[in-house]
């Protein structure tokens, strides 16, 4: 069955329901704005067909626009024909407003410089607030504030291309902005009017000097055509305006109607037109496709009319080109189709931080609706936001136009997210905004965060492996040295009788020489270097043999609490690493509890898979078997657990640890593929997971039940290959005293040789693993072509690769450890030489 939705995702369907619904509200408030606006821009052009009543007309006009902008009063100033002064010619005002236009005769054009400077550039007056107007408008101020006149929008009103006066819209109730809705109509009705008034100067010239009807119509300043109805239309007129605009000669379309010529891109438009004509006597916006002589195609809007002329009617039509405008709204409509559907967040704001538009998907990601976006400012979206900044803000992105920073975001539902943003400052006409896109980077912090984390896991463990890398060669320089001092210590002791002060001086040194060894094994340990020779054991019996001693360790005050899994199945490693693991977890739990604690050790069977090892480097999928000790003892800081496992390092007192027990610790868990996890915080305590590979295989290798202790005296013939002169004198003083014949070499190249110039047998090698020329196991390869019943046995301060993997000994390979004392050297050459083990 389908799962069923959340709240959340209902609640995100119920706000794209109710997001959708405002943006169809949106748009259908601008089509019947668009509409409204067309609707008086094409009677306005209906009404200067004719220009019987021309001031009606213009009356008429500046109320439809007056009323469409909600203005106070709407005006036409004209003026006179010496250029000196103006009258107000015409004006409307709103209910409640007083006229003015009596008192608004004869104004001489000098008492306006600023004004009139703005005009003669052709520029549009728009004035936000009378109060705020610059010192070089005082007369100006002085005038408006009279009539009570809060702001002013007026544009250039020009008559055949001259400035003749102006028209425009002032608010007496209040200060207002005035945008691009206000300011389309008052320009396309200047334009209108503007040819109207000169359509009815070239009438009144007509009239005046009886030019004739052709010369007013080729004055024009619009595409004109008329034809009559004598001849069905056929022959027509067209004017210079429209011969310009059509790119036609006058010899190639006088006299010729538009299908003729190829105008009409459908011809069936020409049938419509004239049709609408004959049942309405004229024709308002006829959207039709016309063709240029270039063959460019235009949108153009035709205006069509009867008039009487010499005793017949003739059908006169005016064309307007459209195209770009057509154009314009196509752009806007793709450019607002692709601020709605991009996947950021737009925002317009104004210069008082309100937003004044936002696009669908910062309505989807705040849980806002446009009309609730409207009422509101940045505060309510942005937490930290401070409003006396707000300024310093604007002025900054103003002089870069760009800013790109991040900040937070609050949804209406009150979850805070982090954003980038991108601002971008734009001005239209004289009105300044923020275009800002915000785009939600919670993945990126999140995945960048894990990156950084996971960067911080991978230096700790190339800072682990450098040290170790460092630890293990330390280790085997001191190894050589401790081989000879003890070597030379142990016979010293032999020669010398217990009675003797010499003995107890010898003894001594052979203790802190062992203590070294033991410091040095420890370190091979955490290097992944130390020779181990594991076992298929079970994890529980192993640590339930350990109990009583762990419980000797850590002390009576400590309670020691065993929970053994179940079905754990079994590990393969070196039992001994077993008890060092849990001695050295045991007594570093011991020391974090002061006074009285408890300690915990579990085990378990436990499957990682990928989402469990997400997050910590190392970890690998496959089935483990959990080793946990826990206490509840002080617990550790995140500095200290940065540090945890480096040799050396402790934060116990001088003279009461090494450092090298948790450093061991994790060099044991990495050469048996296995990882370790540690969890701690100050007073909560501790707890260590160390994961192991579950062996694979059923049984291990069975052991050999306890035989005889093996001979510790010999007479074969031993090969003793050693390239450091201490080790190799004093390991043959070793074996000479256990009765064997030595032969020394201190280069595989000499061995070599001694082999092939011996002539008896050779029944041992014991040999240095790494030397110059040739390692330990290449040169037993080359031995043996000589003696094919040759022992090997392998010595190292630590183990290589040549002889073992991660320093578990390859199958069948003998190996004793540097360094030995002559004990251990005796029995292992004796089971090597027997074949006992």
């Amino acid at each position: 069955m389908p799962e069923k939705p959340t709240y959340e995702e209902l609640a995100r369907r119920v706000q794209e329901l109710e997001q959708a619904e405002s943006e169809r509200k949106m748009v259908a408030d601008a089509l019947v704005t668009k509409a409204s606006l067309e609707k008086i821009i094409s009677e306005a052009s209906r009404r200067f067909l004719t220009l019987t009543e021309l001031d009606q007309s213009i009356n008429a006009c500046l109320a439809d626009i007056g009323r469409f902008c909600a203005a106070g009063r709407a005006y036409l100033f004209q003026f006179t024909s010496d250029g000196d002064t103006m009258n107000n010619t015409h004006e409307w005002c709103a209910s409640g407003v007083k006229p003015e236009i009596e008192n608004l005769q004869g104004l001489p054009l000098d008492m306006f410089p600023w004004w009139m400077k703005l005009l003669q550039a052709g520029r549009n007056i728009h004035v936000k607030d009378v109060a705020e107007l610059p010192p070089e408008a005082r007369t100006e101020k002085e005038i408006l504030k009279a009539q009570n006149i809060k702001s002013v929008l007026a544009v250039p009103f020009m008559v055949e291309n001259r400035l003749s006066g102006f028209m425009g819209y002032d608010n007496v109730a209040a200060t207002r902005s005035w945008g691009e809705k206000e300011l389309t109509p008052l320009r396309t009705l200047a334009e209108i009017i503007g040819t109207a008034v000169a359509r009815k100067q070239a009438e009144k010239a007509l009239r005046e000097s009886e030019i004739s009807f052709s010369q007013l119509f080729e004055s024009a300043p619009v595409p004109m055509a008329y034809a009559s109805e004598v001849d069905g239309y056929r022959g027509t007129t067209w004017n210079e305006a429209w011969y310009r605009t059509f790119g036609y000669a006058r010899e190639e379309a006088d006299g010729r109607s538009g299908n003729d010529i190829g105008l009409w891109v459908d011809s069936s438009d020409r049938s419509r037109f004239l049709k609408m004509a004959h049942g309405q006597n004229d024709v308002t916006d006829f959207e039709t496709l016309l063709r240029r002589r270039d063959g460019a195609v235009r949108n153009c809007s035709l205006f069509g009319r009867f008039i009487d002329r010499a005793g017949h009617r003739l059908l006169t039509a005016v064309y307007l080109d459209i195209t770009d405008r057509k154009q314009t709204e196509e752009a806007l409509r793709f450019t607002q189709f692709a601020i709605d559907h991009m996947a950021d967040a737009a925002f317009w704001m104004t210069s008082d931080a309100r937003f004044f538009y936002v696009n669908q998907a910062a309505c989807r990601a705040l849980g806002y609706s446009r009309d609730e976006f409207v009422q509101m400012t940045v505060a309510d979206i942005v937490p930290d936001f401070q409003m006396e900044t707000w300024s310093d803000y604007w002025n900054e992105l103003r002089g870069k136009r760009h800013l790109v920073f991040q900040t937070n975001h609050r949804t209406k539902g009150g979850r805070v997210y982090p954003v980038e943003i991108h601002s971008n400052f734009v001005e239209v006409d004289g009105r300044e905004y923020n275009c800002a896109f915000a785009r939600d980077i919670t993945d990126r912090k999140r995945i960048n965060e894990e990156r950084e984390k996971l960067q911080a896991q991978l230096s700790q463990a190339q800072k682990m492996e450098s040290v170790g890398r460092l630890a293990g060669g330390v280790a085997h320089d001191f190894n050589n040295m401790l081989g000879a001092i003890l070597g030379y210590t142990e016979l010293g002791m032999m020669k010398v009788s217990p009675a003797d002060p010499t003995h107890g001086t010898l003894k001594d040194i052979q203790k802190a020489a062992r203590r070294s060894v033991d410091l040095t094994r420890q370190l091979l340990t955490f290097a992944r270097k130390q020779t181990v020779a594991p076992k298929v054991l079970d994890l529980n019996e192993t640590l339930e043999g350990m109990l009583k001693m762990l419980r000797r360790l850590i002390g009576e005050n400590i309670h020691l609490a065993w929970l053994p899994g179940k079905d754990l199945g079994r590990l393969r490693i070196d039992p001994s690493q077993i008890e060092q693991l849990l001695a050295n977890l045991c007594v570093n739990a011991r020391d974090a509890i002061h006074d009285t604690g408890k300690i915990i050790v579990k085990t378990a069977a436990v499957t990682l898979d990928e989402a469990d090892c997400a997050g910590h480097m190392g970890m690998v999928p496959g089935e483990y078997v959990l080793l946990a000790v826990s206490d509840n003892g002080c617990g550790m800081d995140a500095e200290t657990l940065s540090h945890l496992f480096e040799p050396f390092f402790t934060t116990k007192e001088v003279g009461k640890g090494t450092g090298l027990g948790l450093a061991t610790v994790y060099g044991m868990v990495k050469q048996n593929n296995g990882f370790i996890d540690v969890h701690s915080e100050p007073g909560q305590g501790t707890t260590f997971r160390i994961y192991l590979p579950r062996n694979t295989t059923e049984n291990g290798p069975k052991t050999k039940k306890d035989a005889a202790p093996p001979a510790l005296h010999g007479r074969e013939t031993i090969l003793l290959v050693e390239d450091e002169p201490m080790i190799l004198d004093i390991t043959m003083k070793m074996l000479e005293r256990q009765g064997y014949t030595v032969r020394t070499a201190a280069t595989p190249g000499e061995a070599i040789r001694l082999a092939r110039e011996h002539a008896g047998e050779i029944q041992l090698l014991m040999t240095d693993v790494v030397m110059p020329e040739m390692n330990g196991r290449d040169l037993a390869k080359n031995l043996l072509s000589l003696y094919p019943n040759l022992k090997r046995l392998f010595m190292s301060g630590y183990t290589a690769d040549v002889i073992a993997h991660h320093g578990v000994l390859d199958e069948g390979v003998q190996f004793i450890q540097k360094p030995f004392s002559m004990q251990t050297l005796a029995v292992k050459v004796r089971e090597v030489l027997d074949g006992t083990k």
